[in-house]
Parts: C-alpha cells; sequence; structure tokens
C-alpha cells in the first residue's frame, strides 16, 4: 500500500501514524518548516491534520503535487465566509448570519440577527480564541482590524451540542458513527459521550446533511460536523475537514477508529461502517499533568500526546468504553477525585447523560 505523508505533525497526525501500523500502511506526520527533499511525498498519498498553513518550501510543494487529497478543498472550509456560503447553498440549516466589512453595520445587524451576536474570526479562530460574545453597545470592545476577516452570527439558544463524524470514499460511498454529545468550556471541548443507539431523528438528520456536504464537495476522507440541538432539530455550527477530537472515542469504542477509517478512505481501501455496541466517554486532557493512577481503573484509557503542558493546550484525552452504563458511572466518580476542579462539572454532564 501507498505511503500516507500528512501536513502537520501534531497529536493528529501521531494518531493516524499509529492507526496505520496495524494494516502495514506507513504514515509520515511531516513539520510544516521540513525541507522538501527530507519527506518521501513523492509517492505517497497526501493529507493533512490542519484545515490552513502558511506558505513554506513544503506546502508550496505538496500544494502542486496530484496526490493531495481535497488540496482544493482545505482553504474553502478553513475560511468561515465561504463554509457559510456551502450550507446556505446546499439550504442546509444553519445559525443566520452575515459578513461583518465595516462598524456601520451595527444597526442592521442587531436588527437583523437579534441584540445577541457572536463575532468569529474567518480565519484562525479555534478552540474559543477570534470569537467574541456581543451585545448593543458593546461592539466597541472589538479590535478595529476584524472588520473585513469576521463574520457574524445570531446567538442561538441552543439546548446541547452534537457532532457527527463521517466518511466518503473515492466511490461516493459514505459511513457514518453516532452522533457524539460534546461540552466545551471556553471555547475548548471538554468531554464527549458518545451512545450506540443515539436519537434516530437527530441520527438521520444529521448524516443527510453531512452526506450533502461530503458529496457536493466530492470530499474523500473523514470530516466532522458541529451542531447545535435545538428542539428536535440540528443547526450546523461548524465544518471540519479532517479527524477531530470529538471522535477521539472511536480509538476504543468503534471496531474501526476515525483515524483509520480516514487512511482507509484516501487509499481507497474497503470502508464498511464502523460497529459501535458500547457507549464511550472522552475526557480531553486541557493544561494537566499526566497522572499515572489514572490507570488505576481498568476502563481507562489513557492517550497521551507527549507535549509541553501549558494553560488551554490539549495534552491528551482519556477513553471509557463499557456496554454497562453502570460500570461507566462508577469509572466517572472514581475518576473525578483524580481530576482537578474544572473537570467536576465536566464529569456530572456526563454522568446526566449517561442516566
Amino acid at each position: 500500500m501507498k505511503p500516507v505523508c500528512v501536513l502537520g505533525n501534531g497529536q493528529l497526525g501521531r494518531m493516524l501514524r499509529q492507526a496505520g501500523e496495524p494494516l502495514g500502511i506507513s504514515v509520515y506526520p511531516i513539520g510544516l518548516d521540513a525541507e522538501p527533499e527530507a519527506v518521501p511525498y513523492q509517492q505517497s498519498v497526501i493529507t493533512a491534520e490542519i484545515e490552513r498553513w502558511p506558505q513554506t518550501a513544503l506546502t508550496k510543494e505538496l500544494e502542486r503535487h496530484s496526490n493531495f487529497v481535497n488540496r482544493d478543498i482545505f482553504p474553502l472550509l478553513a475560511d468561515r465566509l465561504p463554509q457559510k456560503q456551502l450550507l446556505d447553498e446546499l439550504n442546509l440549516a444553519t445559525a443566520p448570519w452575515m459578513p461583518l466589512t465595516s462598524p456601520d453595520q451595527w444597526p442592521d445587524i442587531y436588527a437583523q440577527l437579534g441584540d445577541f451576536i457572536i463575532v468569529k474570526r474567518r480565519v484562525g479562530g479555534y478552540d474559543g480564541r477570534g470569537q467574541w460574545r456581543i451585545h448593543p453597545g458593546e461592539e466597541n470592545q472589538l479590535p478595529a482590524e476584524i472588520y473585513g476577516e469576521c463574520i457574524v452570527e445570531q446567538g442561538i439558544p441552543f439546548s446541547g451540542e452534537v457532532s457527527l463524524i463521517g466518511a466518503r470514499d473515492n466511490n461516493g460511498n459514505c459511513v457514518f458513527y453516532p452522533l457524539t454529545h460534546n461540552l466545551h468550556q471556553d471555547g475548548i471541548l471538554r468531554m464527549s459521550v458518545a451512545l450506540p443507539t443515539p436519537s434516530p431523528t437527530l441520527q438521520q438528520s444529521a448524516q443527510q446533511m453531512l452526506e450533502a456536504i461530503l458529496n457536493k464537495l466530492n470530499y474523500v476522507g473523514v470530516m466532522a460536523m458541529e451542531c447545535f440541538i435545538l428542539g428536535n432539530k440540528l443547526l450546523i455550527n461548524e465544518l471540519a475537514p479532517r479527524v477531530h477530537n470529538s471522535g477521539h472515542w472511536t480509538q476504543n469504542g468503534a471496531s474501526i477508529s476515525q483515524f483509520e477509517l480516514h487512511l482507509r478512505a484516501i487509499l481507497n481501501l474497503p470502508m464498511p461502517t464502523p460497529e459501535v455496541s458500547q457507549t464511550s466517554v472522552m475526557v480531553n486532557l486541557i493544561g494537566t499533568e499526566v497522572h499515572p493512577q489514572w490507570l488505576s481503573l481498568p476502563l481507562v484509557h489513557l492517550h497521551w500526546y507527549e507535549k509541553e503542558v501549558r494553560p488551554a493546550r490539549k495534552v491528551g484525552h482519556l477513553n471509557i468504553t463499557h456496554n454497562d452504563t453502570q460500570s461507566l458511572q462508577n469509572t466517572l466518580n472514581q475518576l473525578s477525585p483524580l481530576l482537578d476542579e474544572a473537570y467536576q462539572y465536566p464529569i456530572k454532564w456526563a454522568l446526566e447523560k449517561l442516566s
């Protein structure tokens, strides 16, 4: 099988490499500043763990490569303006929005979108950065340079957040995992819960929306779609053209992980629907030191990224999977004192999802 070069050498590239090993697929996560002659890209299939990248000698070389899967889709989805325009073109539900180009727009913005506005940078804003929550009178707090670089959205009073991880192959076949329930704090994913039998209505709706996007783009590989729950309907929040944080539970909770599924899709290997028969909980480890006592709990799978620990930095995750809900609840209760205060509400939230 062809080797795979991953543009970006963070934790997603690392986990793609790990997923390739049992299949005999050589996966090379590559730093953006690597010298092109040091990278075995000529005979490789090329993918990416990031949506946007600076212009370097390597990225200029790879952008010309015919085996760079989804090469022309990354810039489209990395910019929230064309991403939103795509959703509108497909008539898919998303929060009402407008481009933000001038301070003179604010009266019209409030008239059309209401008194609670989310301002988002078109590119580069993620994990809570590059986003502002604005009410009338607060717009003067925004940096002057954001005009022309942002969109505004109506603030949505959602009851929950979910994501759908799906994949499409070269023949247009699509497969999906069950919906994942997510809890964010300060814009960063803190906890996920995936049930093997999600709401049929929401699951079907999400699959139809993501399949329409995948087919419209002729996309190959794994894509994540984040949504707000509003009553019995979903509004699409954002798309990520790659393996995704909220799909990490699939490493231990599905017969095929999202990382293996992505490799199968881009290498044109068989891509059956992954079997999911157990409930899974994923705890995102953010700015916290590794704690060996986590491993005293038999259901806990530790995935540590070997990164320097810094505030607000994702440094690992814990997967907890079992077919007995009570066993999962017991494990979360035992895990609680081994995590700091920031995790106590997320654990309570997860226990409620499991009840």
